[in-house]
């Protein structure tokens, strides 16, 4: 088919994959003999469980760009402005091939459906439906695709010349894809369980798929809110019309099991420690006002601190050139009221004893004991500090000389992501309920017109995450909340009184050893980069659905901070300057936040420049900036 042959083209120019496989390449059945006896099962399943991304591309695109980007993990590599070109030619290739196989899919069904000589009509009533599935996944392959890098061909998805196009095309285009898919999706076509089996995610529910859809156009109508409001409001309203995912039932996740294949756990890599951003942390701390106490078994009441206690104070030992309110402690202990999913996605440090912790030793992690000098040449020892059962995390930068002073800065003692999430036991999701009530609560909040209230949705989207992590025994509490976080949002929906600017808290003199008071001081919301509020309608909702979307949905919550500038994130540490990052310097570290402080894109590989100088320059242009990481994307306004 024509279409095919093009997409074929595309792929061979700049992807630099040589002539596309044949259908006998592909996931097939093995008894088929030709291209006509292959199913389009079989493609499309093709198409779903290569993009779970085996150990190779998750460590470098799930892992080292996104959980980084999107604030998951421990800040570095991206934050700090830096590419890798292996990498990305690595993701560049994957994601290309995984969208071929989806084409190929939509292709077959099409070829299928003309020839219109079904022997048995189930074929005929699954084929029309399998093009329109494949036309679904291959629609949330071409957003992972452009959030990554940006102009995409999607003229080689519509039977034309395959010319780059720009963002806001793809978008539109994808949008359209979408509502046209599920308009011509027959739900009550049943699926033989012969068939099921190729479909990991919804074994061809198609109602489940049209549910899917349906969420994954408001995900992409909103990412056009700050750019495009008429089209964002009326296609999310539209969207919100039909079926969604509303529980965990529909959301759509895929079995991860152990392997070094496309199914393989995406953070099961043991030499990534993934541990617990500064950003997660801040905003966990406080956050709903659930006890310690009453989130622990009794051998815990030992290491928890009392309430208001900030930690130990090393301030010469900690650099200032940052804007994360917590910086200067170490935390020695548990504290006294945190996020209740902290404890089920993170071990507590050192607690070696946890069966659910991916390092049972010192082995492991280096020495728990760690030490703060009076300088950089280790001549004199300040303090020697037990990291076992304390809760630190440590914003990312150039730090200088003070990574020698000060050894809790490198240590790996953090909370780690725990072990059930990286041993290949889990359904990987790509699209939960909590997130269809967090878009659903946004929109009400802008006043688009959606089916539930932006209050009910809030707290359903809070149910939903805490459902999923066995802890919805504390959602009365927690959304009753005022308690502020680190960042001076609380949980309840009415409660929009702004923190005060300081508080108050409890801390240990460091070097004295004794007890003292400190000025704690919240982040000025005009100089943080959503620049509006601290604890607003809007950054609860986003605050919320960033901690509930942790640890699956790093690219989304990268994509949220993009749009919105929430939630808030902390700017990198400049001791020195980070030639990476120019515009972030020691003189607005403290009191600005820019779109060029964090990263916004993946460069295109230096193979498309290669291999097609002529594309490569369109898509460029059509970026509106250099092919460089902190360029935005259309969208993207923070």
């Amino acid at each position: 088919m024509k279409k095919r042959q093009i997409l074929y083209t595309f792929l061979a120019a700049i992807m630099l994959l040589g002539a596309c496989s044949d259908f006998e390449d592909i996931n097939k059945d093995p008894n088929a003999a030709n291209e006509d006896d292959i199913k389009v099962q079989y493609i499309l399943n093709k198409a779903i469980t290569d993009a779970q991304q085996d150990p190779h591309i998750a460590e470098r695109a799930f892992v080292l760009y996104w959980r980084r980007a999107g604030r998951q993990d421990r800040s570095g590599g991206i934050n700090l402005g830096t590419y890798n070109n292996d990498w990305s030619s690595d993701y560049y290739r994957y994601v290309s091939e995984w969208m071929r196989s989806a084409t190929q899919a939509v292709d077959l069904a099409e070829k299928q459906i003309e020839k219109d000589d079904f022997a048995v009509e189930y074929d005929r009533q699954m084929a029309k439906n399998l093009k329109e599935v494949a036309r679904i996944w291959r629609a949330y392959l071409m957003s992972e695709f452009s959030d990554n890098f940006g102009p995409l061909p999607i003229e080689a998805f519509k039977g034309t010349n395959p010319e780059f196009s720009s963002v806001k095309d793809v978008y539109y285009f994808l949008l359209d894809e979408l509502k046209d898919a599920t308009a011509n999706i027959d739900v009550n076509v049943t699926p033989q369980d012969v068939d099921k089996k190729f479909d990991r995610a919804y074994e061809f529910n198609f109602s489940k798929w049209v549910k899917y859809a349906n969420s994954m156009r408001m995900r992409l109508a909103m990412r056009l809110s700050e750019v495009d409001e008429a089209k964002a409001k009326s296609e999310f309203e539209d969207a919100a019309l039909g079926a969604l995912i509303l529980d965990a039932n529909d959301m759509f996740s895929v079995q991860e099991r152990d392997g070094w294949d496309p199914l393989a756990g995406v953070m099961s890599r043991p030499w990534n420690a993934l541990l617990m951003s500064n950003t997660l942390n801040n905003l966990m701390i406080n956050l709903g006002g659930i006890k310690s106490a009453d989130q622990l078994d009794a051998s815990y009441s030992s290491y928890i601190k009392p309430q208001g206690y900030m930690g130990v104070r090393y301030q010469n030992h900690f650099s200032t050139y940052t804007n994360d309110p917590s910086i200067g402690f170490v935390f020695d202990g548990l504290h006294y009221s945190i996020d209740p999913r902290a404890y089920q996605l993170y071990s507590i440090p050192g607690d070696f004893s946890n069966s659910n912790a991916q390092f049972t030793s010192e082995d492991d992690l280096g020495p728990i004991e760690r030490s703060i000098f009076t300088d950089k040449d280790q001549k004199e020892e300040i303090a020697k500090i037990n990291l076992a059962f304390t809760w630190n995390t440590m914003p990312g930068g150039s730090w200088g000389d003070m990574t020698a002073m000060n050894q809790v800065i490198g240590s790996l003692y953090n909370p780690i992501l725990v072990k059930k999430y990286r041993n290949h036991s889990q359904r990987r999701v790509f699209f939960a309920a909590w997130e269809t009530y967090f878009l659903l609560a946004e929109a009400s909040v802008r006043g688009w017109a959606t089916p539930v209230a932006a209050k009910e949705a809030y707290e359903r989207g809070i149910k939903e995450s805490l459902e999923y992590h066995g802890i919805d025994k504390f959602y009365d509490s927690y959304i009753a909340s005022t308690d502020y976080n680190r960042v001076g949002t609380s949980v309840k929906w009415d409660h929009t009184t702004e923190p005060p600017s300081t508080v108050e808290v409890d801390i240990i003199n460091g070097y004295t050893r004794q007890p003292a008071k400190y000025t704690y001081t919240y982040p000025v919301a005009s100089q943080t980069s959503y620049g509006k509020a601290l604890n607003d309608q809007m950054t609860k909702i986003i605050t919320q659905k960033f901690i509930a979307q942790n640890p699956w949905l790093p690219l989304e919550t990268w994509n949220d901070y993009r749009r919105l500038g929430l939630p808030f994130f902390e700017n990198m540490v400049v001791e020195n300057p980070l030639t990476d990052l120019p515009a972030l310097t020691k003189d607005n570290v403290k009191t600005t936040q820019q779109r060029a402080f964090f990263p916004q894109r993946l460069k295109y590989p230096a193979s498309l420049e290669n291999s097609n100088p002529e594309g490569y320059k369109k898509a460029v242009e059509l970026l509106g900036g250099p092919d460089a990481v902190l360029t935005p994307l259309w969208w993207a306004t923070h």
